[in-house]
């Protein structure tokens, strides 16, 4: 095949500069025709900053309902923007899949949260019912056992008096 033929068909040969110049020429007109449409405008890019910052701080804050709730603003602003085309569909897209990994994050985190939470009333709760069945075995006890009597102790003797029955004086007092 010569250079000048495509498969059959015979074009005319140009100079180099002519193709080159022609190839430049439909390039530009392409450019001008279709405007390059931004991927994030700068405006929609910075109120989506500033929601991300607003999920950012209540996430680090562990209030996981209040950075749901930033989320779910970030997403309506996001969906606003690129209804009025200053997100572009393939961006509109990446950030929506990022904001579905943070949801997914955020709701494991609050579940968790939950969890704990019930896990440490519930401890909270069988501490009370411990302590209480305690104290109601103490008074079980108290009232079951009678209180001890204790008897006095014999007062000691006086001294030079034999308290009887004792084998030094033995006939002393007999009349014999």
């Amino acid at each position: 095949m010569r250079p000048y033929e495509v498969r059959g068909l015979r074009l005319p040969q140009l100079p180099r500069w002519k193709t080159a110049f022609a190839a430049g020429l439909v390039a530009a007109a392409l450019t001008g025709c279709s405007p390059a449409v931004p991927d994030l405008d700068p405006d929609a890019a910075k109120q989506l900053q500033a929601n991300v910052l607003s999920v950012s701080r209540s996430a680090a804050g562990q209030d996981a309902a209040g950075a749901l709730k930033s989320l779910d603003e970030l997403v309506a602003l996001l969906d606003a923007a690129a209804a009025e085309g200053r997100v572009s569909f393939k961006r509109h897209q990446s950030i929506m899949k990022a904001v579905d990994a943070v949801r997914a994050d955020l709701a494991a985190a609050q579940a968790q949260a939950k969890a704990e939470a019930e896990a440490a009333a519930a401890a909270e709760a069988a501490a009370q019912a411990a302590a209480a069945a305690a104290a109601a075995a103490s008074e079980a006890s108290q009232a079951a056992v009678p209180p001890v009597v204790v008897a006095p102790e014999p007062a000691p003797a006086p001294a030079g008096q034999n308290p009887g029955g004792g084998k030094g004086e033995k006939g002393k007092d007999k009349d014999d």
